[in-house]
């Protein structure tokens, strides 16, 4: 009897681990620049959407805001429509138009890569007025078509040359993290001016997931409790 009630626990927990939670819960802040935009020779701020999930996540119609975090007052990210599972895609400022991004993004190559670009590496791009990220301080917030928050971070003073580092998918909070050479993809860039790792994050665990084999495995916990008593 003991061995029959166990299998149908051990089947719950792999059913919640397994639960498909909203695609777009999966997607992180892994990384911020905010120092770029006066201190590079591409001069533009950037950060780093990951999908942590195991599907792709359509991003279409959606906006970023920095510390005003508003949908009203966010501004579209352009250029990228889906981040597939496990993906990295970098969005970098431009102008409103977006008659700069090729200018932009090719100077942001040449920085970091040299003429030895990945071939996976994914930009997008994102520019209006009222969104941008000060050294001093600020957000980056995340929004969907409709206009619910998806995640967001903040950041105190940044440091030249030193991305934020947010490989642990901290939602919501404010980051401290610095990135460090050899540390979750960290690498100096091409030019020697940055350290980061734009376009590569260490792969991290659902956090949907994660919690709902814990609640199952502690839901087995607390029937095999009961049947000691």
């Amino acid at each position: 009897m003991k061995k029959a009630l166990k299998n149908p626990l051990l089947g719950l927990v792999a059913a919640l681990a397994a639960a498909a939670a909203p695609a777009h819960a999966n997607i992180i802040i892994s990384e911020v620049a905010p120092y770029a935009s006066g201190n590079t020779a591409y001069e533009a701020d950037w950060f780093e959407l990951t999908n942590t999930g195991s599907s792709a996540v359509d991003i279409t119609g959606w906006k970023v805001d920095d510390n005003s975090n508003s949908f009203a007052s966010g501004v579209a990210l352009r250029g990228v429509t889906s981040i597939a599972a496990g993906q990295s895609v970098i969005f970098i400022e431009s102008n409103a138009s977006g008659t700069n991004d090729s200018s932009i993004n090719s100077g942001f190559r040449s920085a970091w890569f040299g003429t030895d670009t990945p071939a996976g590496l994914v930009i997008g791009n994102y520019g209006g007025s009222g969104v941008g990220l000060s050294t001093s301080g600020d957000a980056v917030n995340i929004f969907n078509s409709g206009g619910s928050l998806i995640t967001g971070i903040s950041f105190n003073a940044s440091t030249t040359g030193k991305s934020f580092d947010n490989a642990a998918g901290l939602a919501n909070v404010a980051v401290s993290q610095l990135s460090a050479v050899g540390i979750n993809g960290a690498f100096t860039s091409y030019d020697g001016a940055e350290i980061g790792s734009p376009g590569l994050v260490s792969a991290v665990p659902e956090p949907e997931s994660f919690a709902l084999m814990l609640a199952g495995l502690g839901l087995i916990g607390a029937v095999a409790r009961k049947r000691q008593h």
